[in-house]
This record gives structure tokens, sequence and C-alpha cells, in this order.
């Protein structure tokens, strides 16, 4: 699979700059848009820029965001005709997440990851109603819309210091990748189940963070992710609760978008030069921002961030172990470290 390569300080000096001022111009849209989720509109656009590594590439600046908006209203059009047909509904999504599950393995294909968190969102919002789902849809175009106007700004601020262009080298998988994703596609499912029956809509983006952590190849992989994103989302919350303590003093907008600005430089730096995995802090930065623009939206903050960790622990940790044991169980990978 392709895994994300840190920002290198040579090639980028400004990254921390850069990733502070995008979490702060998509928290500034909030007001100008007023959608039915801000924390999508929130944290959506750092992962579809922040993601993008060395010089900044235009075509994948839009196409990225474009490509969401067209997988996003072909999957709500899918739910809303196979909605009303459960069993048909349920069979259809085990297959699309096979089926992105199988891009990931077989090729390591980013477009994988795409077609999973779109499925999973639209999936589990569909089984709450036309409504809900319609939300969500709305939502997600509104935020990539967010991410195609923002990403040639903050290039032109904090331009990248190097003109290469950054090449993916994705690594695909060994062994039966068949039996592989269809693990997956079995444990996210009822991942989704429970994401249905325990999330409201405005925690998706955080449920999102645990159902991730199925995609990669090996359980000792899964297990070091699904630590990750806890940790991702401890940081988070801490510094989301620390930007909403600070705006209790003074509860102006221009406040709020500093302190998220020096909050995103501080993760940007932290993903330069930490020995630390660079994207915990990138997924921080997205916790922080969705934990933000839900507390000051609707949830009173410090139940929002508990409720938001233990359930993203749960998820996480529950999904590990399962893909662990089965994984255990079948020995599909044909070329697996000997001490995994």
């Amino acid at each position: 699979m392709y895994i994300t390569p840190a920002p290198s300080a040579q090639d980028d000096p400004l990254y921390g700059l850069r990733l502070g001022l995008t979490g702060m111009l998509a928290y500034a849209m909030i007001p100008i848009i007023d959608p039915a989720l801000p924390s999508v509109i929130a944290a959506l656009p750092i992962g579809l820029i922040a993601s993008q590594r060395k010089a900044f590439q235009p075509i994948k600046a839009v196409a990225g965001p474009i490509t969401m908006m067209v997988v996003v209203i072909l999957m709500s059009w899918l739910v809303e005709q196979l909605r009303p047909m459960p069993l048909v509904y349920v069979g259809s999504m085990w297959l699309i997440y096979f089926t992105g599950f199988h891009m990931i393995l077989k090729s390591g294909s980013p477009a994988g990851m795409l077609l999973l968190i779109i499925s999973v969102l639209m999936s589990v919002m569909g089984m709450n109603g036309n409504a809900t789902l319609e939300t969500m849809r709305d939502s997600f175009l509104q935020a990539s819309f967010v991410a195609l106007l923002l990403a040639p700004i903050v290039y032109m601020v904090f331009p990248a210091r190097t003109t290469e262009r950054h090449i993916a080298a994705p690594v695909p998988s060994e062994g039966n990748i068949v039996l592989g994703a269809a693990i997956r596609a079995s444990v996210l499912l009822m991942l989704s189940f429970w994401l249905y029956l325990v999330m409201q809509p405005s925690d998706m983006m955080m449920a999102i963070i645990a159902a991730m952590v199925l995609v990669f190849p090996t359980r000792h992989a899964v297990f070091f992710e699904a630590k990750q994103r806890v940790r991702a989302t401890l940081l988070g919350g801490v510094t989301a609760l620390v930007i909403l303590v600070l705006f209790t003093f003074s509860q102006h907008l221009l406040i709020l978008l500093g302190l998220i600005f020096l909050a995103g430089t501080w993760f940007g730096s932290k993903m330069l030069n930490s020995t630390q995995p660079s994207m915990v802090y990138q997924y921080a930065f997205s916790v922080a921002l969705a934990l933000i623009a839900g507390a000051l939206s609707s949830q009173d903050a410090g139940y929002a961030t508990f409720t938001r960790i233990v359930l993203t622990i749960t998820g996480a940790f529950t999904a590990a172990f399962l893909v662990a044991a089965l994984d255990a169980l079948t020995r599909w990978q044909k070329a697996e470290k000997s001490q995994a």
C-alpha cells in the first residue's frame, strides 16, 4: 500500500506555516458557508491539501477534490436506490468495501482509500435516512470545494522550496489478497453497523479514523496504526480543549483563527522534525479542528472530546483485534516476516 512520506525540511521548510494557514482558512469558511456539519468543512481540506509533498502540483490539487465530489455523488445516489432493499444494500456495501481493500492490497492505490472513506460514510449515513445522507453529501461537496479553493492560495503564500514533483511509489501486498480483502471488508461491514448504532452524524469524521486502521496488510501494522490513531485522537483532543479554554477569555473569531494557525504550525513543525510518524500530527490537527467545530456549533467541548476518544479507541482496537485474529487464522500473507 502507499504510505505518505514525511515532509522534508530541506524541500519544504514552510510546510508547518502552510498547514496552519490551511486549517485557519478552512475554519474561516464555516461562518461563510454555514454548513450543517461544520466538522467536515474544518477537517476534510487538511487531508486533501496537507498530504501533498514537495512542489505544488495543480493537477493533483484539482483532481483530488473533483474525484471526491464525483464519488460522493455516485455513492449517495447508489445508497438512496438500495436502502429500501436491506439485503441487497448490505451485500452491495460489502462488495464496495471489498473492491476498495482489493485495490489497496493489489496495487497500493490511494484511490482505494478514497473509495473506502466515502463508502463507509455514505453507507452509515444512509442507514439514518435520506435526509441525513443528503446532509453528509452536501457537507462533503462543500468541503471538497473549500479544498479546491484553498490549495493554490496556501501554496502561493507559503510555497515549497523545491521544484521537484513528488512521485508516489505504492507497494503492493503479497499473498492471497482476495482473502485479505474479504477479511477486511467483513470486519469493516460489522464496524459500519457499530458506527450506525453509537455515532452521531457530526462525529463521523472521527469514526473514520477508527475504520481506516484496517487498510494495513499485516496484523502488526494494523496494531501499530491503531495505536497511532489513538495517539492522534488524544493529542488532537488536548489541543482542542486548550484552544477552547483560551478562546473563552476573548470570544472573537480572529482570536480563534489565530490559535488554530498556531496549532497547525506547531503540528506541521513536528511533522518536519519529529522522530514519530508524521501522519500522527496531521491526524491530530484534523481531530482538533473537528472537535473545535463540533464543540462551538452544538456540543459541549468536554463531553464531545471524551465521547470521540472513547469511541475511536473502542472502534480502532476492536477492528484491529478482529483483523489480527482472522489474519493469523488464515495466514493469507505470502511473505509475512517470521516475527509477524
